[in-house]
């Protein structure tokens, strides 16, 4: 597996045992539909929660939540419906980012950012 792979994996890691240690229940993670991968599915507080997964060694050229674009959006989106619907769920869904990033401590930090896409133009 390459060095990238391998970050992103400890990446997602972090986002995973962040958000159980918020009482947030993690349902499915890597999930699959179509072209789309949902990093994480979670559920807090009666909500359904989209969660990506940004980790960048560096924040010098891109902040790692600037990297989900447009297009990246609207597979979220479809793979959360697609999920939602098989799954036959009745509940909100939110979408969240975790940026990872090192800090000047060379220390993974986590960025936790809640309802991403309402910044968003979709």
């Amino acid at each position: 597996m390459a060095d990238h792979n391998d970050f992103g994996k400890i990446a997602e890691d972090l986002a995973v045992d962040f958000l159980i240690k918020n009482q947030y229940k993690i349902l499915v993670r890597n999930f699959r539909y179509l072209k789309a991968e949902v990093d994480i599915i979670a559920e807090f507080e009666n909500q359904i929660i989209i969660v990506e997964v940004k980790a960048r060694n560096t924040d010098a050229f891109l902040e790692p939540q600037e990297a989900v674009n447009k297009k990246k959006i609207k597979l979220l989106i479809s793979a959360a419906n697609y999920f939602i619907e098989e799954n036959n769920i009745d509940k909100e869904v939110r979408f969240d980012i975790i940026s990872v990033l090192p800090n000047k401590q060379k220390t993974l930090e986590i960025h936790h950012i809640i309802d991403a896409f309402q910044s968003f133009e979709i």
